[in-house]
């Protein structure tokens, strides 16, 4: 079998932008990575040269995910109180800063489908028939969600900015 690893080297940015999108914790993140690559190597006679592998390694890394919810809802999970007590380290005071944070905000209050369409064509910029693919959905299935998902992330993000109007006082 011939590999070359530079293939899956060039994808690892690409990979851990997706895995933090999915799981919001650069340890968790790295970790997925990591179990994506591992799979990836040991099954790396699966993969079809005629297709790309960005979507065949998202695909992996969305089922490993989805594997470790399943797990994790199994089993009792405890957090330390001590990581809800600790303060932000800076606060946030530039505008760009603050409306990313609002748009990601706004992206994980999606319902979970229309969140992972727009994740994949949004901020990984996969092609429609990629992110299909690597959800295993048709392709109007998923223009349908992402449509959705835009629509509702245009409603509330419009709404917010209503909502933070100044007013001057004379």
């Amino acid at each position: 079998m011939f590999l070359d690893r530079s293939l899956l080297i060039e994808e690892i940015p690409h990979l851990r932008r997706y895995a933090w999108a999915l799981t919001r914790d650069f340890e968790a993140a790295d970790d997925l990575v990591q179990s994506c690559l591992e799979r990836a190597l040991r099954r790396f006679s699966l993969w079809q040269r005629n297709r790309r592998l960005r979507p065949w390694l998202f695909a992996i890394m969305r089922n490993l995910y989805i594997d470790s919810l399943s797990y994790q809802s199994k089993r009792n999970f405890c957090v330390p109180l001590t990581e809800f007590n600790e303060p932000a380290s800076q606060n946030a005071n530039q505008e760009d800063h603050i409306n990313r944070q609002e748009i990601l905000a706004e992206i994980d209050r999606l319902p979970e489908k229309h969140k992972e369409v727009v994740i994949l064509v949004g901020l990984d910029e996969l092609s429609y028939a990629q992110a299909a693919e690597v959800l295993s959905i048709p392709v109007g299935t998923l223009m349908s969600r992402l449509h959705r998902g835009r629509a509702r992330l245009r409603e509330k993000l419009e709404m917010a900015e209503r909502k933070t109007v100044i007013r001057i006082v004379k």
